[in-house]
Parts: C-alpha cells; sequence; structure tokens
C-alpha cells in the first residue's frame, strides 16, 4: 500500500531561490526503515537529506537524522538550518525569538530564528568540536591532492563537529576559487583518515565577506558542497585554535558557492569562551508529498 509523506526542499544561507544549498526534508519519517531513508537520499541526489521524527527525549522538540547519498551523519549543519525552517513554516509558529532544539546522533543542537530579521536568518549553537593537527605526511599529501602549496598560512588540521572536516588556508579567496583537486585521490584520503571531506579557506581582499570557503566530500559521493554549515564551523573552530581571530571572539561574513553556480553567504560568531554559532537565511522551493 502506496503511504505519502510531506516532503520540502529549502535552499539555505541564501534569500534567494536556486542560489543556497537545498536540503530535502520529509516532516513525517516515523515508521520509514533506515534502508529506506538511505534509497531517498540517493534519489533525491543532494548533499543531505534529512528525516523528522517525534523526539525522545524531553528537552527537544523534535529529533532528526541526517544522510548524504551515500551515508548517514550524526551532525550537519545546514541540514539543521534547513529543516528548522520547514518545520516552523509547516507549524506556523509566530514569536518574536523561537527556541527550538534538535535532537540528533550527535546530541542536542540549539536552534534560533528572529521573526523579526528581514533575512529570515536561522542559527544555530556549534556542537562541541575537538580538533587535532594534521600529520606532516597527510598534509603533504593534501597538497598533492589540491595541486596546491601551503606557504605562510596556519598548519592544516582535523575539526570533528559531528560532521569532521580537514580544515586547510590557502593564502588568498582567488586561490581558493582556482582549485581543481583530484576527488578520486581524495576520497581514498578521506576514507584513509575517517573523515568527511576537505574544507579549505582563503581572505578577501576586498568587500563585506571576510572569507571565501570551499567544502569537498567526494567520499560521501558529493564531490562538492554548494554551501555547508558543519565545514564553516569547522573553519571558526580552526581560525580560533590558529589565533586567526581575536581571543575576545568574532564575528565575520563568509562567502561559498560561487565554483558551483550558487551565493552562499553564511554568518558567524565566535565567542569569548570559543562557541562557535552560525546561520544563514532560509527559503523553501518546493513543497510536495513523496508516494512510496
Amino acid at each position: 500500500m502506496t503511504r505519502t509523506y510531506r516532503y520540502k526542499v529549502v535552499d539555505v544561507f541564501s534569500s534567494c531561490a536556486l542560489l543556497g544549498n537545498p536540503v530535502a526534508v520529509v516532516l513525517d519519517a516515523e515508521g520509514l526503515p533506515t534502508e529506506a531513508m538511505q534509497a531517498i537520499a540517493r534519489w533525491t541526489n543532494l548533499s543531505e537529506t534529512t528525516f523528522v521524527f517525534p523526539p525522545t527525549v524531553p528537552e527537544a522538540d523534535y529529533r532528526l537524522r541526517i544522510f548524504t547519498p551515500q551515508s548517514e551523519l550524526p551532525f550537519a549543519g545546514h541540514p539543521t538550518l534547513g529543516t528548522a525552517h520547514a518545520i516552523l513554516e509547516e507549524r506556523d509558529i509566530r514569536r518574536p525569538v523561537i527556541h527550538l532544539v534538535q535532537e540528533c546522533e550527535l546530541g542536542l543542537v540549539d536552534v534560533t530564528v528572529e521573526e523579526g530579521d528581514p533575512d529570515g536568518r536561522v542559527t544555530l549553537g556549534l556542537p562541541a568540536a575537538h580538533f587535532k593537527n594534521l600529520q606532516n605526511d597527510d598534509i603533504s599529501e593534501l597538497q598533492s591532492i589540491l595541486n596546491y602549496e601551503f606557504k605562510d598560512v596556519a598548519t592544516p588540521a582535523v575539526v570533528n563537529v559531528g560532521a569532521i572536516w580537514v580544515v586547510a588556508q590557502l593564502d588568498s579567496a582567488a586561490a581558493v576559487l582556482d582549485l581543481s583537486p583530484d576527488f578520486a585521490r581524495m576520497a581514498e584520503f578521506e576514507r584513509r583518515l575517517g573523515v568527511t571531506g576537505v574544507t579549505v579557506f582563503g581572505h578577501h581582499d576586498q568587500g563585506d565577506a571576510e572569507i571565501e570557503v570551499r567544502t569537498f566530500a567526494p567520499s560521501c559521493g558529493v564531490e562538492e558542497d554548494p554551501v555547508c554549515g558543519s565545514g564553516n564551523g569547522s573553519v571558526a573552530v580552526f581560525r580560533r585554535e590558529r589565533s586567526l581571530i581575536p581571543s575576545q571572539g568574532a564575528e565575520y561574513v563568509a562567502t561559498q558557492g560561487r565554483r558551483v553556480g550558487r551565493d552562499g553567504r553564511i554568518h558567524v560568531r565566535v565567542d569569548a569562551d570559543g562557541a562557535v554559532h552560525l546561520g544563514g537565511s532560509c527559503i523553501t522551493t518546493l513543497h510536495g508529498t513523496l508516494a512510496l
């Protein structure tokens, strides 16, 4: 017997349709087995597809499972923001400030929406990060994969925020945009290290955005993620650990997605205690049902 599921696609990190990073959201996923969720994620072929369930703990408003086309993630940034937007839109909740608590495999994640914000910005509190240096042999291999030599920049590292990113600084935003990685070798590199992918960043010389970011995850079936929340959060952690932002904290805007025809803008705040908050605009581009 066919069953229908409410389904939305939300563009995240953009106030204009088709310019952000879309996440597919299945809003009433209770009863779907893991195999079906993974099959749906392969079918949507987006960087992530999420499935909303009733929470299992009283502190949470809902439980979320997050899938790439090839695997499940314990946490991811843009799916968290896009799903919160879809849930609030569906429930038609209207208050000056709306606070939600998401339950996911990593734990509880705080999400805030300020209804008065003209850009409809949704903001999350990044889960606590684990940081470790990348070994010299792995740095050499990464340089070869990227066809880029790290000079006069901070040493690359691995940042685990649920999604696990190798983070590397390049000498400019232009260098970030010029990269053409070897994705087959990168996928092998990611699998060997047990990481989700690689995120790189470099500074802009002008404009209101401070850095340009690109994120690659070929081992997850996503050669380039258009605009990555957890990748940008990991960059913020990296910049603080490497003393690239003031110790008392900072706020900045990152841009991502230009190489794949997108125009993502990520608003990042790093507090004095190291807590990272990141957010962006969201817009729903598709309302419908899945018939399975």
